[in-house]
């Protein structure tokens, strides 16, 4: 990012504060007043701009009592003047208006977006999990737009309604002041129209904005699952799934639409009535003599009013647009509000990681679960010790790499990293000192080292070479016509399963880590695959503080203890020739894999 895109940028802090899905309409007031200064500017050069708006009626009145009185043509030549001078100032301060507001409510979409992502980065990974991806990406993408048009497409109307009711208020006084209460007419007849769309209006936004939310959740459902459907020719179950979501979006679009037709032409129908009744009303004042009124006059009275109306109308026109943005921030707001946040801000550095992690006690329960996953975990990992945890699914494995990763926080007892509770500590900084290695590897759209140096800046081309080396992987890029320049596609497409692991243990050593988590690092594999993952692990765990997760026994025969789980308790811990002579737990699932 360029320093001057950053100098535009709003604290993030500020952004999450502006944003109150109680108050939509209060919260993009907000999110305007962060930069009112750019603000006020364009307003004012609006007002410049739209001074032809509410000056022509004046123009046209003038001439009209030139040419009915019959001169003089001086007169005629000065209003002629003020009305070209009008016109063409309106360029240049157009532009301007437009540089300066239409590029804050760019900014102000650019700061919901960067504030959206990192509160995402903030949320607990409970939240991760609990959230639907594609629900996530609709608000960073689609609920942010909707705010970005709703701001475009309003605030030329709403500002041009303002200055024309200035304009006709402040004329109408000079000239026929005794005509201003006939434009009050036209403010009960809106707010009334208002009124009547407001709530029917906020619940088919809601409504919309829910299905669609579905069908964005539907389709990346589909995504996920394409291999497994295709696999299994379910092809048309998949087809019929998204046809349901879309079909429940088709539906709430249109009862959305019909009735923002059904009012947008009653809008029309009522205030086109008001300005037909203004014109003959002023027209009947000035033949009857009730009022000295010119004929200009009765122009000037008209122009104004349906200046008025119409701008009432093009507001009341728009109110779908505002609807819609408003629920979008609504819908921004369940993210910037949500209060699972993980909470690092204040907390103790962490500058230097030895590597001994202890469990006192630990004791951990998801929500609404019959049990807890994790009940009085008691152990303690010395620096550079390599400890394996197995036990059938759902014993507690994953929870307990969650817990040391400050993913989760214990229910129950504390987790110390180096004698410290981790509770005290910004576990980010911790993270710096921390390689994970999942069963799947996970790289994003990119070459093969930007995935390896990921994050890690101005990386040299020796580090990451020594990195790839160790992790058996060298082979891979040497193979490939581009070498470290191969884009791998989305999720490491293009590469297998054995190659997106070893690159990823290559991401793991160029970080130097001194804790290492190996979650079924090589479960997925083929015995020739895994033979070279195994390698690579070798040389990426010595020296570290390594907790391995495995199925597969034969991969955790050389760990320095080997802790055994049941039921969210430990049941065994030895080493592998200690815990298969005891004849426990372990030694039953050694026999089982044996046969």
């Amino acid at each position: 990012m360029t320093r001057q895109a950053l100098s535009h940028q709003i604290p993030r802090d500020a952004v999450e504060g502006a944003v109150d899905g109680r108050h939509p309409g209060r919260s993009v007031l907000r999110l305007l007043g962060l930069r009112r200064g750019r603000v006020t500017a364009a307003v004012a050069f609006f007002a410049l701009k739209d001074t032809p708006l509410w000056l022509l009626p004046v123009v046209t009145s003038a001439i009209i009592d030139v040419v009915v009185a019959g001169g003089p043509l001086t007169t005629l030549w000065l209003w002629a003047g003020i009305a070209v001078v009008a016109l063409l100032q309106n360029y240049p301060n157009h532009v301007m208006y437009t540089r300066l507001f239409m590029g804050t409510v760019r900014s102000i979409g650019a700061d919901l977006r960067n504030a959206l992502a990192a509160r995402l980065q903030s949320l607990s990974i409970g939240f991760h999990t609990r959230a639907n991806s594609a629900i996530v990406q609709t608000k960073v993408v689609r609920d942010v737009e909707n705010v970005e048009v709703m701001l475009q497409q309003v605030s030329h109307p709403l500002l041009s309604a303002t200055m024309v009711a200035l304009g006709a208020i402040v004329m109408t006084a000079i000239n026929v002041p005794a005509f201003l209460p006939v434009y009050a007419l036209a403010i009960p007849l809106a707010v009334l129209l208002r009124a009547i769309l407001n709530q029917r209006s906020r619940e088919r936004n809601e409504t919309f904005r829910r299905e669609v939310e579905q069908f964005s959740a539907r389709v990346g459902e589909m995504a996920t699952l394409m291999p497994i459907t295709r696999a299994h020719g379910l092809e048309q179950t998949a087809v019929s799934r998204v046809a349901v979501g879309a079909e429940g979006v088709r539906s709430a679009g249109l009862r959305l639409d019909v009735m923002n037709g059904s009012f947008a032409s009653l809008s029309w129908v009522s205030l086109q009535l008001l300005t037909v009744g203004c014109l003959v009303l002023a027209a009947w004042v000035s033949v009857s003599g009730w009022l000295p009124i010119t004929p200009g006059q009765v122009v000037l009275l008209s122009s104004y009013f349906t200046l008025l109306t119409g701008s009432a109308t093009n507001l009341l026109m728009l109110l779908p647009v505002v609807a819609r943005g408003t629920e979008s921030v609504r819908s921004i707001a369940e993210v910037m509000q949500e209060p699972d946040l993980e909470h690092n801000e204040g907390k103790r550095r962490v500058d230097r990681v030895a590597g001994e992690l202890a469990l006192e006690a630990v004791g951990y329960r998801y929500p609404d679960a019959d049990g807890p996953a994790l009940d009085g975990v008691d152990l303690t990992i010395r620096p550079g010790e390599t400890v394996a945890f197995v036990g059938s699914s759902g014993s507690g494995k994953s929870t307990l790499l969650n817990l040391v990763l400050g993913f989760l926080r214990p229910s129950s007892g504390r987790v110390r990293l180096d004698g410290t509770d981790m509770e005290d500590l910004d576990l980010r900084t911790f993270r710096r000192f921390v390689s994970v290695v999942p069963q799947e590897s996970v790289l994003f759209e990119g070459t093969i080292r930007e995935n390896i140096a990921y994050g890690l800046g101005d990386v040299s081309d020796e580090r990451v070479l020594a990195a790839l080396r160790d992790a058996n992987a060298l082979e891979i890029v040497e193979a490939l016509p581009d070498g470290w320049h191969t884009v791998v596609g989305e999720r490491g497409a293009r590469l297998s399963g054995g190659q997106r692991q070893r690159l990823s243990i290559a991401r793991a050593l160029v970080r130097d880590p001194r804790v290492l988590l190996l979650d079924e690092a090589t479960s997925a594999l083929d015995p020739e695959s895994e033979a070279k993952v195994r390698r690579a692990l070798e040389r990426l765990m010595a020296g570290r503080t390594t907790l391995v997760v495995a199925h597969r026994l034969s991969t955790i025969r050389s760990a320095d203890r080997i802790v055994v789980l049941e039921r969210g308790r430990i049941v065994e811990i030895g080493s592998h020739d200690e815990l298969v002579a005891a004849g426990g737990r372990y030694a039953e699932l050694h026999r089982v894999q044996s046969a």
